[in-house]
């Protein structure tokens, strides 16, 4: 498929404010691939535009897909609706749309948690979500000032905004959520002098 069927279908999946953040990801996405010099824009600007293809699905509609998918949710994914559509999409992208680049479809499946271990795209990715043109949460403004300067920096800060957050909310934080931070903020560390 070409971008303008991909942006066909997404038409059909998605309402319009899903649809405008997903075209403003795309862009985001595409503008951090150049920023940091990874090689395949055009894959960073499809991870952006499909990551949230399943997001207007409704809970009934996400659980009838992890069904056919096989998709088997974890207790914590049970119970965070908001992370369900990270993990169908790839499985739709996969199913239905003829995805086969392994590392498009890794990204759309990390983008709400992150993970240790994270390639590029996958990062890319899930800052682009974090600092599209159309987010306007209190500390955007430093997200956006961080994934300029620094990517490993903003996406330390991006994984502490999440998990604070839901701290803060008494929710449950994902294992792939607290291992990417551990795994961002230990290589962040100064070295110590012997």
């Amino acid at each position: 498929m070409n971008t303008e069927t991909y942006l066909a279908r997404l038409r059909e999946r998605l309402d319009d404010y899903r649809y405008r953040h997903s075209l403003a990801v795309a862009d985001e996405a595409k503008r951090l691939a150049l920023r940091y010099g990874y090689d395949d824009v055009q894959a960073a600007y499809l991870a952006g535009l499909l990551h949230d293809v399943t997001k207007n699905d409704s809970k009934t509609q996400q659980l009838q897909m992890c069904e056919r998918f096989g998709i088997i949710l974890t207790d914590i994914e049970r119970g965070a609706p908001k992370l369900w559509h990270a993990i169908t999409g790839e499985a739709l992208l996969r199913a239905e749309f003829g995805i086969e680049n392994e590392d498009i479809l890794r990204a759309v499946r990390y983008h709400t948690t992150g993970r240790a271990g994270m390639t590029p795209l996958e990062r890319i990715l899930y800052l682009a979500d974090f600092t599209s043109a159309d987010r306007d949460y209190p500390d955007v403004g430093e997200m956006r000032r961080l994934v300029d300067l620094d990517a490993r920096q903003a996406l330390r800060y991006a994984l502490s905004y999440t998990i604070c957050d839901l701290v803060g909310r008494h929710l449950p934080v994902h294992p792939d959520t607290v291992a990417a931070y551990n795994e961002v903020a230990a290589a962040l560390l100064p070295t110590e002098e012997v």
